[in-house]
């Protein structure tokens, strides 16, 4: 019994879609395939493998007919990757230019792998690249010419495992449609790449607050927080924490994501652009907090109710952290 090839797409949009914008791009997609996966806030991965024979074309010709699609409906670019497995098109899009789509075959995928920096695999944190470092393993194909025993002593046995399997190509996962989550999403894209970590400081701090502000207007909590950092390159990197427990409050709010932003360690790269994603959404009257005999935690719920009763009243620029006052 043989298996059929898989043939997966990764759309990166290169724009600021709303939710409803979003969804719709999920919509249109969707009538090329029915096999659709959301990469929020910007992304959607495709399977075209029981698509290909009802249009008689390629994959490589039916991404271009999706990214098409989207350029004429929407207005949106969008650059692409496609692969064999989920995880390698996504790499292919982040290593695609604006508009071009990367097509990494199924029997070139160890080839196209083997040059690409190890941090290019999903998954690969700071600490895992800098251990790797340490021992001049730089290279994919470095990784992989590595025997296993070796790598499970420098990194143990579940990471060299894991590390093994995606420096191979192999990601076994699934295009799965699942219902979108409910999530509030705040985005801003840069004037100009970033490498001032104050003014990324600055951004990722308005993102949460807004966060805050639209969660206590519609009367929710969150529980989660993701944040979502796009390069000038067009490669992205997200991270997701849950909060010490479900929340509206701006500076529990704020301190989750500033602990996101400093835990990439980004020092000199150039930054493009901000997303953060609040999930694990519940109506507010189920939120509780932990009891403190700090007053001064009363007094910062009075001042941010009196703060969102004059935005109500004055506009939303009207009252702001004093770390994004100009």
């Amino acid at each position: 019994m043989t298996t059929r090839q898989r043939h997966i797409a990764h759309l990166h949009l290169h724009a600021a879609p709303s939710e409803d914008q979003y969804n719709e791009v999920i919509e249109l997609v969707s009538g090329i395939t029915p096999h659709v996966q959301a990469v929020p806030p910007d992304a959607v991965q495709l399977d075209l493998t029981s698509a290909l024979r009802y249009f008689d074309l390629s994959a490589y010709d039916v991404v271009q007919l999706a990214k098409l699609r989207l350029k004429a409906l929407y207005g949106i670019d969008s650059s692409a990757g496609l692969a064999g497995n989920r995880m390698l098109a996504a790499m292919a899009a982040d290593a695609s230019a604006p508009g071009d789509t990367t097509w990494v075959p199924a029997g070139q995928a160890a080839a196209w792998l083997y040059p690409r920096p190890v941090t290019a695999l999903p998954g690969i944190g700071r600490a895992t690249a800098e251990t790797l470092s340490r021992y001049g393993l730089h290279t994919i194909g470095q990784v992989t010419d590595l025997s296993p025993a070796t790598l499970q002593r420098l990194l143990g046995a579940g990471p060299a495992r894991l590390l093994a399997e995606r420096a191979r190509g192999r990601d076994p996962r699934p295009v799965t449609r699942t219902e979108p989550a409910e999530h509030l999403v705040a985005d801003t894209v840069l004037d100009r790449d970033c490498l001032d970590p104050g003014r990324r400081h600055r951004a990722v701090l308005g993102l949460a607050d807004q966060i805050g502000q639209r969660l206590r207007g519609e009367r929710q909590i969150a529980g989660r927080l993701t944040l979502t950092v796009r390069y000038a390159d067009h490669s992205s990197t997200t991270r997701t924490r849950a909060l010490p427990e479900p929340t509206n409050h701006s500076p529990a709010l704020v301190a989750t994501a500033l602990g996101l932003l400093t835990a990439l360690g980004l020092q000199r790269a150039r930054v493009r652009a901000f997303a953060i994603r609040a999930d694990g959404l519940l109506p507010a009257d189920s939120a509780y907090w932990q009891l403190s005999l700090d007053p001064g935690d009363a007094r910062a719920r009075a001042v941010e109710a009196a703060a969102d009763r004059a935005r109500r009243r004055f506009g939303p620029e009207s009252v702001r952290p004093a770390t994004l006052a100009d």
